[in-house]
C-alpha cells in the first residue's frame, strides 16, 4: 500500500512536470498564453512521468545488455544540470535521426573544460546548455560509440529523460545507478574532463 507521503511526492513531481512542460511549449510557441491553464491540467491528469524505451546495442555494455532490454525512463521536459547530473545514464535525441533515441552516460556539463588525449586537439569549455555524453563500452572506437566524440557537444534540450530501471529478462533486472545530487557538490569533482582522442577520431 502506498503511503500518503509517497502520493504527495508523486503529485508534486507530476505538477512540476506539467508546469515545466507547459511553459516550455509556450516559450517555443506551441501553445498560446490562453492555453496555459488547460495545458497544465491536461498534462497533470493525462501526462506520464515515465515511459518505456527498448534499447539494443553494445554501446552501453556492460551497464546495459548488448542483446537488448527494456528501460524505464523518467521524462525530463526541461533538462538542466539541476535535475540531470554528470554520471547519469540518459536518453537523448539521435543527431542523425531526431526521431530515434540514443542511450549514453552524461560525462560533463556546461562550464567544464574538455581536454583530449590527442595533443593536436585544442581544449575547450562547454558553453551554456551544452553537455558531453559518452558510451560506457570503452572497447569501441569513437565512431562506433556514436557519442560526443563523434558528434561534439549535445544540447541539454536533446536530453529526453533519465534511465531509472533496466529489464533484461524476467529474472535479470534492476535499477540503473545514477547520481542523487549534482556532481559539483562532490569535493573530488574534476573541472576538466580528459577524453580519448578527438571528437572526430577514427
Amino acid at each position: 500500500m502506498v503511503s500518503p507521503v509517497m502520493w504527495s511526492r508523486y503529485l508534486l513531481h507530476k505538477l512540476n512536470y506539467s508546469v515545466t512542460l507547459t511553459m516550455k511549449n509556450h516559450k517555443i510557441g506551441h501553445i498560446a498564453g490562453s492555453q496555459i491553464k488547460d495545458s497544465v491540467w491536461k498534462n497533470l491528469f493525462q501526462g506520464r512521468l515515465t515511459f518505456i524505451h527498448w534499447n539494443k546495442g553494445s554501446e552501453m555494455e556492460p551497464t546495459l545488455a548488448p542483446q537488448g532490454g527494456t528501460l524505464l525512463v523518467r521524462k525530463m521536459p526541461l533538462a538542466n544540470p539541476k535535475n540531470v547530473f554528470v554520471g547519469d545514464v540518459v536518453v537523448l535525441k539521435d543527431p542523425e535521426k531526431p526521431e530515434d533515441y540514443l542511450v549514453r552516460r552524461l560525462a560533463a556539463v556546461e562550464g567544464q573544460e574538455m581536454v583530449s588525449t590527442d595533443e593536436k586537439d585544442t581544449p575547450f569549455v562547454l558553453e551554456e546548455d551544452e553537455c558531453w555524453v559518452l558510451a560506457d563500452n570503452v572497447t569501441l572506437k569513437p565512431k562506433e560509440a556514436r557519442d560526443s566524440r563523434t558528434f561534439g557537444p549535445f544540447s541539454m534540450s536533446d536530453v529526453i529523460g533519465r534511465v531509472m530501471y533496466s529489464m533484461r529478462s524476467a529474472v535479470e533486472h534492476g535499477p540503473v545507478q545514477n547520481r542523487s545530487f549534482p556532481i559539483w557538490q562532490n569535493e573530488e569533482t574534476p573541472q576538466t574532463l580528459h577524453v580519448q582522442r578527438s571528437r572526430l577520431a577514427e
